[in-house]
């Protein structure tokens, strides 16, 4: 690993620990155990050290996602939900900062993915639609929402985390199955046991009950 990687992979390390506006190349460099002059021959300030860790993770997306087959289905869909929640946890520092969300060097790239990724999640319910895995949509609206919400609930599922106190290692995925399903066909229900398990579809969360007389007081 070359001194530049290392700076990188030490800077990712202390960013998601601290935050990326709390360490300077000051301390950066300490970390690594080399001057601050080293540190600014590969990267003259934080900003251009930043563009190299965007870079590096556009990177590594790109790949990924070349890797998945191109025609949409169930089996892509949840190819994309591991793809964020990967990248969400190896870059996290970007993913829980709404000002890294906003910054120059990353805003424009991310509303691109963005909006790929919901046009790739709205493929994908047009192809179950197609294969009769799907019903067609009954109220105009539904899977456009749909869609909007499936990326939704992996690109903000770190920040719901850090917000709600939860510990778990558990992703959202199950949550966007269970929106999905009752969309679903029979035929369509089967294609989902085949792929996933009985067991995965038994496991996909609690049953509602609820005791409207601890909810409501008169």
């Amino acid at each position: 690993m070359t001194t530049k990687q290392k700076i990188i992979r030490a800077a990712i390390l202390l960013f998601n620990k601290e935050g990326y506006t709390a360490i300077s190349l000051n301390e950066l460099a300490s970390s690594l155990k080399i001057s601050r002059g080293n540190l600014t021959y590969h990267f003259n300030d934080k900003e251009s050290l930043l563009e190299s860790i965007a870079n590096e993770m556009w990177s590594k997306i790109n790949e990924s996602r070349l890797k998945s087959r191109k025609l949409p289905s169930f089996a892509n869909l949840h190819d994309e939900v591991q793809r964020y929640y990967k990248f969400q946890k190896e870059y996290a520092f970007i993913f829980l900062d709404r000002h890294m969300l906003n910054h120059t060097v990353l805003k424009r790239q991310f509303r691109e993915m963005t909006e790929q990724t919901i046009k790739d999640n709205e493929a994908a319910i047009a192809f179950a639609i197609e294969l009769g895995n799907m019903n067609p949509e009954s109220i105009k609206g539904t899977y456009k929402n749909v869609a909007f919400i499936t990326w939704m609930l992996t690109f903000f599922w770190l920040p719901q985390q850090m917000i709600r106190g939860e510990k778990t290692s558990a992703d959202g995925e199950k949550m966007i199955w269970s929106i999905l399903l009752p969309h679903l066909t029979k035929k369509g229900i089967r294609s989902f046991k085949n792929f996933f398990g009985e067991d995965y579809f038994e496991s996909l969360g609690e049953s509602f009950e609820v005791d409207l007389g601890k909810l409501i007081n008169f």
